[in-house]
C-alpha cells in the first residue's frame, strides 16, 4: 500500500524523489518486522486484557502434566494478535499486485478461522473436543487443495497474464499439460536435480505439505514459547529463499529457479518474524497469553505454504525438524498403542507421553530446558537448510 502512495507522490513532484526508497524490497522487508514488532508490542497487552476479559482462558486437561495445572486459566486465542500483526504490516509494505503473498495470507487466514472456531468451542462453548477432527480436517483439506490448485499455475509462470494463458491451455488440452520445470521438486544438496510431478503430482504435494506443517505446528505448540520462536526461525530463513527465487541474478548465480514475484514474499515472512517475537515478549515462561490453534494452524499453514512456492518442501522439513518429530512422536504414539491393544489386549507406549516435548518432561527436564533446547536444535536444522543455498 505505501508503495503506491509512495508512487503516486513522485509522480507529483520531484521533490518527494526520496521515496524511490520504497522501491527497494530490502528496505520494505525490514519496514515490515518493525512494524510488526511495533503493534504486538503495544497492541499486546490490550489483546490480553481483552481477552481475559471475555474468560477466553486456556483449558488445562486432566491427564496433563501436573506442572501444567497452574497455567488453567490463562488466557488463549491470542494467535489473532500475531494474525493481525502480521497482516497490517504485510499490507502496508508489500506490492498489493503480487499473488504470492495474497494466497499466502489467504491461506494464513483460512487456517486461523479454523483454530479459532476449534478454540471457540473449547473455551467459550466448553466443549473438550472443539471442532471435531474430520470436521477440522475437512475445512483444512479444502484450504490446502484450493491452494495447491492455485499455486501449480502461479509458480509456473512469471507474470499474471502468462499464469492465466497456462491455465486456459490446460483446460484446453483437457487437463493433461506438462507444467514447466519451475513446478518440479528440488532435491537439495545436488545441482539441479528436479523430479517433474505434474499437476496431479504437485497439487498431491502441496497439499500434504500445507496441511501437515499446519498441524505439525498445532501439536508443537504445547510449552511456554516453544512453537512461536522456530516459527520465527524458520520464517526467516524461508524469506531467505524467497529473496533467491525471486532474483534473476541471485537464482541463475545458485543454481536455483527463477520464480517471478516471490521476492515479495520476504514482506510476509519479515511480518511473521517481528510479530513472532512480539508475542514471545508475552508467551515466554510463564506464560501471560497462548496462541491456541488460531495461531498455530495459521503459522503452520503459511510456512508451508511459503516452502511450496519457493520449491523448498524437502528443506522445510529439514528446517522444521523440531515440528516434524513433534508430528512424528504423536502418530508413532498412536498407532503403537493401537497396535499393542489389538495384540496384547492391553494399550502400550513409546514415549512416556505424546508429543515428544512432554516425553522429555515426563524424563525430568524442566520446561525451559526443553524450550531452550528445542530453540537450539531448530536454529542448528536452519542453518543447514540455509547451506543449501550453495553446497550443491
Amino acid at each position: 500500500m505505501l508503495i503506491v502512495l509512495a508512487s503516486w507522490l513522485q509522480s507529483l513532484s520531484p521533490e518527494f524523489g526520496f521515496l524511490r526508497i520504497f522501491q527497494y524490497l530490502t528496505f520494505r522487508a525490514v519496514m515490515a518486522a518493525m512494524t510488526a514488532l511495533v503493534i504486538g508490542l503495544v497492541a499486546g497487552p490490550k489483546v490480553i486484557r481483552t481477552l481475559s476479559a471475555l474468560k477466553i482462558g486456556q483449558p488445562i486437561r486432566g491427564y496433563a502434566m501436573q506442572s501444567h495445572l497452574s497455567k488453567s486459566g490463562t488466557p488463549t486465542m491470542g494467535g489473532v494478535l500475531i494474525l493481525l500483526a502480521i497482516t497490517i504490516s504485510t499490507v502496508l509494505w508489500f506490492d498489493l499486485s503480487n499473488r504470492f503473498v495474497w494466497v499466502v495470507l489467504i491461506v494464513t487466514w483460512g487456517f486461523g478461522a479454523i483454530g479459532w472456531v476449534d478454540d471457540w468451542r473449547k473455551v467459550v462453548n466448553k466443549d473438550p473436543e472443539g471442532m471435531r477432527s474430520r470436521e477440522k480436517y475437512f475445512w483444512q483439506s479444502v484450504l490446502g487443495l484450493a491452494a495447491a490448485l492455485a499455486l501449480v499455475f502461479c509458480i509456473s509462470e512469471n507474470t499474471n497474464a502468462e499464469v492465466w494463458s497456462l491455465f486456459v491451455n490446460w483446460v484446453q488440452s483437457g487437463f493433461s499439460l506438462d507444467l514447466p520445470p519451475n513446478a518440479g521438486l528440488m532435491v537439495p544438496f545436488f545441482k539441479q536435480v528436479n523430479y517433474p510431478l505434474g499437476v496431479l503430482g504437485f497439487v498431491i504435494m502441496t497439499y500434504l505439505v500445507i496441511v501437515g506443517a499446519s498441524n505439525a505446528v498445532n501439536l508443537t505448540d504445547g510449552l511456554d514459547g516453544l512453537a512461536i520462536m522456530p516459527v520465527v526461525m524458520v520464517g526467516s530463513a524461508l524469506g531467505v529463499f524467497a529473496y533467491v527465487t525471486g532474483s534473476v541474478n541471485f537464482s541463475r548465480y545458485l543454481l536455483f529457479p527463477h520464480i517471478g514475484g516471490t521476492g515479495e514474499l520476504l514482506i510476509f515472512c519479515c511480518a511473521m518474524t517481528g510479530a513472532g517475537l512480539a508475542f514471545l515478549w508475552f508467551n515466554t515462561h510463564p506464560a501471560q497469553v497462548f496462541m491456541g490453534d488460531v495461531g498455530a494452524l495459521a503459522l503452520g499453514g503459511a510456512l508451508g505454504t511459503i516452502a511450496v512456492i519457493v520449491r523448498q518442501e524437502i528443506v522445510l522439513a529439514i528446517m522444521g525438524g523440531i515440528f516434524v518429530a513433534e508430528a512424528v512422536s504423536v502418530m508413532m504414539q498412536v498407532v503403537w498403542f493401537k497396535y499393542t491393544k489389538k495384540r496384547y489386549g492391553e494399550g502400550r507406549r513409546l514415549l512416556k507421553m505424546a508429543p515428544l516435548h512432554h516425553h522429555f518432561e515426563k524424563s525430568g527436564w524442566r520446561e525451559t530446558q526443553v524450550v531452550v533446547r528445542f530453540w537450539i536444535i531448530t536454529m542448528l536444522l536452519c542453518l543447514v537448510g540455509l547451506s543449501t543455498l550453495k553446497l550443491r
